[in-house]
């Protein structure tokens, strides 16, 4: 039932857009021809009518012409009708004077008076029988042009009666914006042309250009080779339990950077400050991805000494948890700044972080991230996922079989760079279409650890396809933020 419902939305929803797009575009193109047009309205009509007047008056004459051609066809072929009764009548008199002794004994000479005019008699019926033919098909053909030329009299006086009707200056406008020729040649069509192409557009054009990525160009691109930001084995990063709340101790000569949202309660011993950019080196990252204003606090006691501690939660969305990733000296993780809600580093440390650009591969082209951000060791870094982060961990398996695991494009948050990453066609076209997933998926292989949220936050990718968070989340996305 639910499905049901949702269909018949959509439908609606579809025809209701449909029905506003040809309306907008027959208003503007009647706007735009009633802009143009300088001529009065009410002349204009009286011309028209005029016009219709004379060309109504025109074929008026030539049904008058018609029918007198009708009346006198009529009048020659009831003449040569009589005339053929005529001929008939002495035919048969001649025929009755026929006589075998008179032909032979009695008056041959009357016989053969009477069969020359016999002959002659029955030439002329046969030349009367055949004029009766061509006046009969003469007077058809006028008796069809005759009906052509009264429709064509009904015809414009329909045009005449509107003509006269019309009154209203808006209905003129739209009527000629529907028919108005539009473009140039060869394509110079009537807008309404021009309507039925533009809807044929929008209910089919989705469809078949999904169908197009989906079954030809996905393929092509997942067959392409994949990135790999660093060669070799590395030292993988803690992830630690995700909660709605975390707990984060700092030790002496260590402080974090969190966003203000984020912090929920401290120890009173920590020093508090503002830190303005998470990075001075990346403000236009830190701005869009806002990782600005951060709160610094520090444990300014000396190593050993006794902990402070911290709770972070998120207090603005009840949904988004947290987890705590630990990266030792030479670990790293290329991380989406944009997840990013705090960093714990030692006092006096610059944190570490490498920018890896990939402009030259098909991959990146198709996820539009040309640019990566790796979190370089040792710190720990506070990140932030929908209903939960949740590390997917690559082992070597029996056989020496690479690893390989898919994950939803829109719930990706990081992975360690020596992963071989490149997106893959979603599994099946019938969430692709409907939305529910995007055309690609992530797949990640290798040995090492790949993050990503527990759902992703953009509900069903519903956000992320509307026209202006799409827009703004490809360009976060080009960044790598």
């Amino acid at each position: 039932m639910g499905m049901l419902i949702s269909l018949l939305r959509w439908i609606f929803e579809k025809f209701a857009a449909a029905a506003l797009i040809v309306g907008l575009g027959v208003v503007a193109c009647g706007l735009w021809l009633f802009l143009r047009d300088s001529v009065d309205f009410e002349m204009w009509r009286q011309d028209v009518v005029r016009s219709i007047n004379g060309e109504r008056a025109k074929v008026q004459s030539a049904l008058e012409d018609v029918n007198k051609r009708l009346d006198r066809q009529a009048a020659e072929i009831s003449a040569e009708q009589e005339r053929g009764r005529q001929a008939d009548k002495i035919i048969a008199q001649l025929r009755d004077l026929e006589s075998t002794w008179d032909r032979f004994v009695g008056n041959p000479e009357q016989q053969k008076s009477n069969a020359a005019q016999l002959e002659k008699i029955t030439t002329l019926r046969t030349n009367i029988t055949a004029q009766s033919g061509v006046l009969q098909r003469e007077f058809t053909r006028t008796q069809w042009e005759r009906d052509g030329l009264e429709i064509a009299v009904g015809k414009i006086d329909a045009r005449l009666q509107e003509a006269k009707e019309k009154e209203s200056r808006v209905m003129h406008y739209l009527e000629q914006a529907w028919e108005h020729p539009v473009g140039r040649a060869p394509l110079r069509w009537p807008f309404k042309i021009w309507v039925y192409v533009a809807l044929g557009f929008y209910f089919l054009g989705p469809s078949a250009k999904k169908i197009g990525l989906f079954y030809f160009v996905a393929p092509y691109i997942a067959r392409g080779r994949p990135v790999r930001l660093q060669t070799g084995a590395t030292a993988l990063p803690e992830v630690g339990a995700t909660g709605v709340s975390v707990e984060v101790a700092l030790r002496g000569g260590e402080r974090l950077w969190i966003k203000e949202s984020f912090l929920q309660a401290s120890d009173e011993g920590l020093k508090r400050k503002t830190r303005f950019l998470l990075d001075w080196r990346l403000p236009l990252t830190c701005l869009a991805t806002n990782l600005v204003e951060l709160i610094e606090m520090s444990n300014g006691s000396a190593d050993g000494a006794a902990d402070q501690r911290l709770t972070l939660s998120n207090q603005k969305d009840p949904h988004s948890e947290l987890a705590v990733l630990a990266l030792e000296e030479g670990a790293s993780i290329v991380l989406r700044p944009s997840f990013l809600a705090g960093v714990v580093t030692a006092e006096g440390r610059r944190l570490k972080i490498r920018r890896r650009w990939q402009l030259f591969r098909w991959q990146s082209w198709v996820s539009l991230q040309f640019r990566y951000f790796e979190f370089v060791g040792p710190c720990r870094l506070i990140v932030a996922g929908n209903r939960g982060v949740r590390a997917e961990r690559l082992t070597e398996r029996e056989g020496n079989t690479v690893a390989a695991r898919r994950t939803n494009q829109d719930a990706t948050i990081g992975f360690t760079p020596n992963l071989d990453y490149r997106p893959v066609r979603a599994e099946t076209f019938w969430s692709y279409y409907r939305g529910t997933n995007p055309l690609f998926d992530d797949l990640f292989a290798g040995r090492g650890i790949f993050l990503c949220q527990q759902v992703s936050s953009t509900g069903e990718a519903k956000s992320a396809r509307a026209f202006w968070s799409g827009v703004w989340g490809g360009v976060m996305k080009v960044f790598g933020m």
